[in-house]
């Protein structure tokens, strides 16, 4: 479960963060070699999307390029708004 928005002044960033962190290393722990993750919090618990994609984007680069068990990620944008807040994330 990712962390409900209270205005960013209450360590959301990093409980995000280490949202995905966590997922990905049970996905590899586990023996997975995909993942598919939602846009985490950036629905009922109303996190800013493109602040969440930047992050999100963050983690899973960085997990990458220090663990190659994982061969596919996946991004499920449910929305053309947050689909185009990922796809800046990664430029």
């Amino acid at each position: 479960m990712g962390p409900i928005w209270r205005g960013g002044d209450n360590n959301e960033d990093e409980l995000l963060a280490s949202c995905y962190r966590s997922s990905l290393q049970l996905a590899v722990d586990n023996g997975l070699k995909t993942i598919a993750f939602p846009s985490i919090s950036t629905g009922a618990y109303k996190f800013p999307i493109k602040r969440a994609a930047k992050i999100a984007i963050k983690e899973i680069y960085d997990f990458l390029c220090q663990n190659d068990s994982l061969t596919q990620v996946i991004m499920v944008c449910f929305d053309e708004m947050t689909q185009k807040a990922y796809e800046e994330a990664l430029e």
